[in-house]
């Protein structure tokens, strides 16, 4: 990290000296300003970190750094490279230009509508041209050159690309080769580590084939990326995964308490849930820890000048035109959650995704993601935790504590700085 940090790094949409934040899908490097914005278009436009206050998986730094330093930037600003964009006067934002609307308004162009990409030629059929576009994919990524990768991504091209007549998808191209840089890109856009190819091997299988245990290691934290991360926000530990430990299960303090019939209730329809809307949930609960995580990062590193106003406030998950409007609602209404309500639904989350990986049967209810919301939103009893659950940690449950001073702080704060496996 001490290392990365060079007087010539600026940032990648106003120009601005010495950026301290990174938007890891992007491949870019930003000023404090122009995080303000990125933050408010949601993890589905820019994934941010801090390059100094947030724990980084050594290779997914070294993509992004690797990428910046290769010109990714040049791919979100295609079009204004062409001296006709100048004379146009269409110009990208400065250090000197108000957030809001001068660097808010670059910004959104530049990353939510794309209109500085190059356009391919149009075609009658897009999907011929994502099916392409996934096909020079797959084959690049043998390679080294990210900056190819990031930019057929950027146009259409499917990270998760089943190839029809080699049986397999970039991430088993990427791990064959040991292209462990390759991999961290793949999986940001979406590239699933547990995808078997047409003989039932995994990526995971591939890099150990092929001798590449820091790949295969990497690839199967990867893949339990979203309950990792959970269990840390709420005790500061990871799974040991090298020794076949994938799950931490936390426990509320005053976990010797008996379930309520509204708790009892909850769990229940949680479990009812179909695979799919667990998912589903899962990663609703895993972008508001990221929400959560990142506004505690946002706070301690400002100093309360004029940054830190309402317009730079994310108050809830940023709307996401992907999804539906029920979802939408469902995910916003969890920043209503306190600490104790919120900790308790990532437990519920964490052992139901333990429950479902051992196979146990799922009656597969259609019961809505807003339904479980709202029914887990009203418990204020606690869950005591299974027998076969032996990964425990202490989580404060006192209802009026805020987030930031229960023991996810005091973790977030020791590890500052340091990698988060």
């Amino acid at each position: 990290m001490s290392k990365r940090l060079r007087s010539s790094e600026v940032c990648a949409d106003c120009s601005g000296p010495d950026p301290s934040w990174a938007s890891v899908n992007r491949g870019t490097f930003i000023c404090d300003e122009c995080c303000s914005v990125h933050r408010s278009l949601g993890r589905h436009i820019s994934q941010v970190r801090h390059l100094k206050h947030t724990p980084w998986p050594p290779t997914l730094l070294q993509m992004v750094e690797t990428l910046y330093n290769n010109g990714a930037n040049s791919i979100w600003e295609h079009s204004l490279l062409d001296p006709a964009s100048i004379m146009s006067g269409r110009r990208k934002a400065n250090p000197q230009d108000k957030v809001h609307p001068n660097k808010a308004e670059f910004i959104r162009a530049k990353y939510q509508m794309l209109a500085f990409v190059h356009r391919l030629p149009c075609r009658d059929d897009d999907s011929v041209t994502a099916k392409d576009l996934s096909k020079q994919l797959h084959s690049s990524v043998r390679t080294g050159n990210l900056e190819t990768c990031l930019r057929l991504l950027s146009l259409g091209a499917q990270a998760n690309f089943f190839h029809p007549e080699k049986g397999n998808t970039p991430l088993h191209v990427a791990s064959k080769a040991g292209q462990i840089l390759q991999a961290e890109l793949l999986a940001v856009y979406g590239a699933d580590p547990g995808t078997q190819d047409s003989s039932g091997k995994t990526p995971v299988d591939y890099a150990r084939q092929g001798g590449h245990h820091e790949l295969a290691e990497r690839l199967v934290e990867i893949q339990y990326e979203l309950t990792d991360r959970l269990a840390f926000y709420l005790c500061g530990r990871k799974p040991d995964h090298k020794n076949g430990q994938h799950f931490i299960i936390p426990q509320m303090a005053d976990s010797s308490l008996d379930l309520s019939e509204l708790a009892k209730a909850a769990k229940k329809k949680l479990q009812s849930l179909s695979n799919h809307l667990f998912e589903e949930l899962a990663m609703d609960v895993y972008d508001e820890v990221d929400r959560r995580e990142t506004d505690a990062v946002w706070l301690a590193t400002q100093n309360h000048s004029a940054l830190v106003t309402e317009t730079t406030v994310v108050p809830f998950l940023p709307v996401n035109p992907e999804y539906s409007s029920t979802r939408n609602q469902g995910r916003q209404k969890l920043a209503r959650f306190n600490a104790h309500e919120f900790a308790t639904l990532v437990i519920d989350i964490l052992s139901d995704a333990k429950r479902r990986q051992q196979g146990s049967s799922l009656s597969g209810s259609k019961d809505n993601v807003e339904l479980i919301l709202k029914t887990i939103n009203n418990q204020h009893s606690i869950e005591s935790q299974d027998n076969d659950q032996p990964d425990y940690d202490s989580v404060a449950s006192d209802e009026d504590t805020d987030l930031e001073t229960t023991a996810s702080k005091a973790n977030r704060q020791k590890l500052l700085g340091k990698d988060a496996n």
